[in-house]
């Protein structure tokens, strides 16, 4: 809550600021937490006005209370479930992205982190028709391997050239680019929901350790705020747009145990609802370019799940030759 002004409710006026603000009430708090009758007697207003005031106050700057019922039944009504196109992670996911909800993968470099969410942004331009922005903060992203991806999915020009225009593709290489384009985009949206094209359903950030691990090195603090600045820009563009947030973060080594983690520290590993962790150890050999996959986090299934994705075969074309399906 602020400090009081004139205008800032109705009946608020410029006298009625001065009186206040010289008996020691300069904000809205202080205004809700006194006592109105002493405050009245010792500015001359008129005790039912100020009543009226604080009520209003309340109403405009208080957090609406919500009970449990109402919260499920807002939920049921506004969450969709969106399919990864690759079944094996649908399974580990309950059935695919959640809207309302930010998903992490986590891996080492080449574990095909980028590999995946590129997969997803095809899959949900083309075959949901839905539009995905595509935020990407370590240069992974490249328009020929879009178009591969979606000629896996389509013959068809004009369906590849449809599904690329419901890409939007922004790139953030700084935290402060990524948390204004974030702000943008909430601004954005809620002025225009949807479009002829279909709707944003789906917000890729690869990665969020790119532009946040730099900061946590010297000024901890500092880079600490920002990343939970970051952390409440992707959760409340989740929830309050329903969109499915799905972000990508690497893995560091513990300095005690020297076992690998995801980076970003415990602080970051609160804000993704469902984690995944794609494992490229077991991937040379015989395995090639399959990887196995670990539920580690989720709100809905037992964590230690484990599936395998054949990376290879997500951009193979599915209308060459006799071969259907990926």
């Amino acid at each position: 809550m602020g400090v009081l002004r004139a205008g800032l409710c109705p009946g608020l006026t410029q006298d009625m600021v001065q009186l206040l603000q010289s008996r020691g009430i300069k904000t809205v708090v202080d205004l809700v937490c006194a006592d109105l009758e002493e405050v009245a007697q010792k500015c001359g207003l008129s005790y039912k006005a100020l009543v009226a005031l604080r009520r209003v106050l309340l109403a405009q700057f208080s957090a609406f209370p919500f009970n449990g019922a109402d919260l499920y039944e807002e939920l049921k009504t506004s969450t969709a479930i969106l399919s990864t196109g690759i079944g094996s992670l649908d399974k580990l996911l309950d059935a695919g992205l959640y809207t309302g909800e930010v998903t992490e993968i986590v891996g080492a470099p080449g574990s095909g982190k980028t590999q995946v969410c590129l997969c997803v942004a095809a899959h949900v331009a083309h075959g949901l028709q839905q539009n995905v922005l595509y935020i990407d903060s370590n240069g992974g992203l490249t328009a020929s391997r879009i178009l591969q991806l979606l000629q896996a999915r389509t013959p068809d020009e004009e369906e590849q050239a449809g599904a690329l225009q419901r890409i939007q593709v922004v790139r953030a290489f700084d935290i402060f680019q990524m948390l204004d384009v974030l702000q943008d985009l909430r601004g954005a949206v809620s002025q225009q929901v949807s479009s002829s094209s279909g709707t944003l359903k789906v917000v890729v950030v690869d990665s969020v350790a790119a532009v946040v691990a730099p900061l946590l090195g010297g000024q901890q603090r500092e880079g600490l705020a920002l990343m939970m600045q970051l952390a409440r820009e992707l959760k409340t563009l989740a929830r309050d747009l329903s969109v499915a947030v799905l972000v990508t973060n690497h893995m560091t080594r513990d300095r005690d145990s020297g076992q690998l983690k995801p980076a970003l520290g415990r602080s970051w590993s609160f804000v993704p609802s469902t984690r995944l962790l794609l494992d490229s150890t077991q991937s040379s050999g015989s395995l090639g370019s399959r990887r196995v996959v670990c539920l580690t986090k989720s709100p809905r299934l037992p964590t230690g799940c484990q599936e395998t994705v054949d990376l290879g075969s997500l951009g193979t074309p599915a209308f060459q030759g006799d071969h259907k399906g990926h």
